[in-house]
C-alpha cells in the first residue's frame, strides 16, 4: 500500500527529526517486571523482523500507525469527541503524526486467506467425515482422480467443498506446502490431521497472526485484572536430556492433537445444534510446544522446583 512506509533506511530514525519526537520517558511509574516481559515477549518479533530485512525505522512507524488505532478504538473519551491532541498525550505520537495517520486508510484482514479458508474446511471434512476415514477411523488415501463407482476421491471431496477451485490446483499446492503425498498407485495420502503447512511462509504467516495475538490477548486480559480470567497455563521444565525433550514432544503433541479435536467437535456440535441469537463470539484454545539449550545457572534452579 502507498500509505507503508518503504522497506529501507531511508525513513531515518527518530534522532534526525528531533521535533518529532516522544516525551521522554524519564519519571514515567514504568514496572522493571513490565519491561523484562516486553523484552521477552519481543525477542521473537525481531527475529522474525531481522531475518526478513525488516528495519527498526519501518517497525516505529508501524507502531505509531497502531499506537494510535489501540487509543482511538480501546481508550475513547466517555460523551466526549477524541482530539488529536488528547491522542498526542496518550500515545506520545506527534500531533502532526496522529493527523496524518488518522486520516489514512487502512484495511485490516480479519478472516483467513481463501486458500487458508478452504484447506482448513478440507483437512477437517477429510479427517471427520466417515466416508473419507479408514477402518482405524484415520483418513484414508483417496485415489487422485474420480473413481466410476463413486467412491471417495480427492477430486470429489475438493467438489464438495469448492465449485471454483480445481481439485488439480489444490493438490498442487498442497504439495507445496507440504500437507499431502502421493504414492506410486496414485492416492494422495493427508501427512497431518490439521491445516498445518510445512512450507507456506504466507499461511503460517496468518496463523502467527491469529494464534499469537489470542494467546498474547487472554495473558494480557489477565494482567489487567479483566473478569472472568481467561485460561493461560503452562508446563515448564528444565534439566532434561535431549532424548527426554524429543520423548515429551511426542506425548505433547499426541495429547494436544487429541484435546484440539475433541474440542473442535464439540463446538461444531454446538454451532450446530441452536442458531445464535444476540451476540456472536468466538474463541481459540491452543496447545503448543517449545524447548531451547538452557543455560546452567537456570537449569540449577528449574531442578530444585
Amino acid at each position: 500500500m502507498s500509505s507503508q512506509p518503504a522497506l529501507c533506511h531511508t525513513l531515518g530514525s527518530m534522532e534526525e527529526h528531533p521535533e518529532e519526537q516522544a516525551p521522554p520517558t524519564e519519571g514515567l511509574d514504568v514496572s522493571p517486571a513490565l519491561v523484562q516481559a516486553l523484552r521477552r515477549l519481543l525477542r521473537p518479533i525481531v527475529r522474525l523482523l531481522l531475518a526478513r530485512h525488516i528495519t527498526y525505522p519501518y517497525l516505529i512507524q508501524l507502531l505509531k500507525s497502531l499506537f494510535i488505532e489501540v487509543a482511538v478504538q480501546d481508550f475513547p473519551l466517555s460523551g466526549k469527541r477524541q482530539t488529536d491532541s488528547r491522542i498526542s498525550l496518550l500515545t506520545g505520537v506527534h500531533r502532526k503524526d496522529v493527523r496524518r495517520l488518522l486520516g489514512e486508510s487502512r484495511a485490516v484482514a480479519t478472516s483467513p486467506p481463501a486458500n487458508v479458508s478452504l484447506g482448513i474446511r478440507l483437512v477437517t471434512r477429510w479427517s471427520r467425515d466417515p466416508a473419507y476415514l479408514d477402518e482405524a477411523g484415520l483418513p484414508r488415501l483417496l485415489p487422485r482422480l474420480p473413481q466410476p463407482d463413486g467412491s471417495p476421491s480427492f477430486e470429489r471431496l475438493v467438489g464438495e467443498e469448492s465449485k471454483d477451485i480445481r481439485a488439480r490446483a489444490v493438490l498442487d499446492e498442497w504439495l507445496r506446502l507440504g500437507l499431502v503425498s502421493i504414492d506410486a498407485a496414485d492416492c494422495v495420502c493427508l501427512r497431518t490431521p490439521a491445516f498445518v503447512p510445512e512450507h507456506g511462509f504466507e499461511e503460517k504467516l496468518y496463523f502467527l497472526g491469529r494464534n499469537a495475538h489470542d494467546h498474547l490477548a487472554a495473558a494480557t486480559h489477565n494482567v489487567l485484572d479483566g473478569k472472568p480470567p481467561f485460561l493461560e497455563r503452562s508446563v515448564f521444565a528444565g534439566g532434561l536430556s535431549p532424548a527426554a525433550v524429543d520423548e515429551l514432544a511426542a506425548t505433547a503433541e499426541r495429547l494436544g492433537m487429541d484435546t484440539l479435536q475433541a474440542l473442535g467437535q464439540r463446538a461444531r456440535e454446538l454451532r450446530q445444534a441452536a442458531a445464535v441469537e444476540g451476540e456472536r463470539r468466538r474463541m481459540t484454545f491452543g496447545v503448543y510446544f517449545f524447548s531451547e539449550a538452557q543455560a546452567c545457572e537456570i537449569a540449577a534452579v528449574e531442578e530444585e522446583r
